[in-house]
């Protein structure tokens, strides 16, 4: 694994685990001498985010589609991979999959991606062009429960790798669940507006996810602010 790539890890909370190989006489009474001691080895999971670490686009968007690493893929429809420009500047990262986009296949869609289309456009932005949009799970959890610590840990060497292939000058965390796991946080959305944070040297700025903002109408106007505030974070880098 590249140092890159473990400071990405280490920033998620998600540092490389290691464990013991075991010998096949290890239930013996004494080991003979001169024996070596162990040996470490890394644990199937660095594997794992080895593999995804080398893939490009199509490889990873064919490895999500196919994953089975936590039980989400037992009731999905689909997995929602990501859509948008993949040289943009801007990524927008939400949470998990609701019921439309596990259906259609693609993150924000129904009433709260009409909601983020319509304040892109206020930005003179569209998903499509330079911006990409992802979402942290790529599976929906069932009856949209939150998203459980196991299946963001499975599912985070697909989001680093999609930074790592998008390269974006600016990271919008949009909710709750997007905004911890890539800060590592338990803080509030609250706390955590209006300040510019960095993934892995990427300005990253915290909002509230749309799917909250319509239920939530007063704190439009608190997202609005915060997108205005990406963009000017953005213009001066």
């Amino acid at each position: 694994m590249t140092s890159r790539r473990g400071e990405i890890l280490a920033e998620m909370g998600l540092a490389p685990i290691w464990k013991l190989r075991t010998s096949p006489t290890a239930a013996a009474p004494a080991a003979q001498a001169g024996t070596p001691p162990p040996v470490a080895e890394p644990a199937l999971g660095e594997a794992r985010e080895a593999q995804i670490g080398a893939m490009d686009w199509a490889g990873l968007k064919a490895a999500v589609a196919v994953c089975t690493a936590c039980g989400l893929h037992k009731t999905r429809t689909q997995t929602v991979f990501g859509v948008g420009d993949e040289r943009a500047e801007w990524m927008l990262v939400g949470e998990a999959p609701g019921a439309e986009e596990d259906r259609l296949g693609e993150p924000f869609v129904g009433q709260a991606g009409k909601l983020l289309d319509n304040m892109l456009a206020a930005l003179d932005l569209q998903r499509g062009r330079n911006v990409y949009i992802a979402n942290v799970l790529k599976c929906r959890p069932p009856d949209n429960r939150n998203p459980e610590p196991g299946e963001l840990a499975q599912c985070a060497p697909f989001l680093l790798r999609q930074i790592e292939l998008l390269r974006p000058r600016l990271i919008v965390a949009m909710g709750r669940f997007a905004a911890q796991t890539l800060l590592d946080s338990d803080a509030s959305i609250a706390s955590l507006r209006g300040r510019v944070y960095r993934f892995h040297g990427v300005p990253l700025i915290v909002t509230y996810h749309p799917a909250y903002l319509l239920r939530n109408l007063p704190d439009k106007a608190k997202a609005w602010a915060d997108l205005l505030f990406a963009r000017r974070t953005l213009s001066g880098l």
